[in-house]
């Protein structure tokens, strides 16, 4: 029994790897196919540049940079507005979302407003935003932030509410009172899913961060992209993308490690 159990086990301890290098192949058959396109002539070039045009294109405005900023700034500027937002969103709406959990009377206080806004596209908003805050930050930070709290209300309140009550039950039963149910309790099992919440609703804040700086930019990676397309410069809306993408993988995976610092029993609980 114990020879087959671990002979079992072996290929669950490989299987990871395997899939790792299977995303590893995919990721590099599709980049020699994007490659071969252009080469090749199968796509218009000013339709889908080659990928060496837009590996050209990054080292040349990472040394000469694009309007009178550097690659390096537009991506700080960047992360500097998105970063900001997202942490005031946590920092206000993790604690809002599981008082609301918690409160009926707060949610049926909130929870109208936040359904009416969570679906509006944030686009919609900008002139709004531009007659309350004007031109400067505050617009931008504004539209990437209420567009990660909303998501981030939504997913606290419900983590709440998906606790077992069962394990509230037994510990009013052993006589735990309200404050220690919740810190006890509610907070270890709703904290796993509260980060893939805070996870799924930075990717939201990160998709509204074009829409921020269409307000009176002239800086950052979604300024850049949408500039770039104004002049058909498509090896640059290409490589502002791909930054794009890449930044907001960077922002996942450390959410990703941090999870598994803060909440190592996430998945495991029998």
């Amino acid at each position: 029994m114990s020879v087959s159990a671990s002979r079992s086990a072996a290929p669950t301890g490989a299987a990871p790897w395997k899939y790792a290098f299977i995303s590893v192949m995919a990721v590099v058959v599709f980049l020699l196919l994007w490659q071969l396109s252009g080469t090749l002539g199968w796509v218009n070039p000013l339709l889908l540049p080659s990928l060496g045009e837009v590996f050209s294109t990054a080292l040349d405005l990472a040394e000469n940079g694009y309007r009178q900023s550097s690659l390096w700034q537009h991506i700080g500027i960047s992360v500097a507005r998105a970063g900001f937002a997202f942490l005031m969103a946590i920092v206000i709406g993790v604690p809002v979302g599981l008082i609301m959990g918690r409160s009926k009377w707060l949610s049926a206080l909130l929870d109208p407003f936040v359904q009416f806004l969570r679906p509006l596209p944030k686009i919609a908003l900008i002139p709004l935003v531009i007659l309350w805050f004007g031109i400067d930050e505050g617009a931008k930070f504004f539209l990437i932030f209420i567009s990660t709290l909303l998501s981030i209300l939504v997913g606290s309140a419900a983590a709440v509410l998906n606790v077992s009550h069962n394990r509230l039950r037994a510990a009013a039963t052993l006589g735990a009172n309200r404050r220690q149910i919740f810190w006890h309790v509610i907070l270890p099992n709703a904290l796993p899913e509260v980060f893939t919440t805070i996870r799924l609703a930075i990717g939201i804040g990160w998709t509204s961060l074009i829409a921020a700086e269409m307000v009176a930019a002239d800086s950052g990676l979604g300024w850049m992209v949408i500039n770039a397309g104004t002049y058909l410069r498509t090896d640059i809306v290409m490589l502002g993308i791909f930054l794009l993408g890449l930044l907001g993988y960077l922002f996942d995976a450390v959410l990703v490690i941090l999870q598994r610092k803060l909440v190592p029993w996430a998945g495991k609980e029998a």
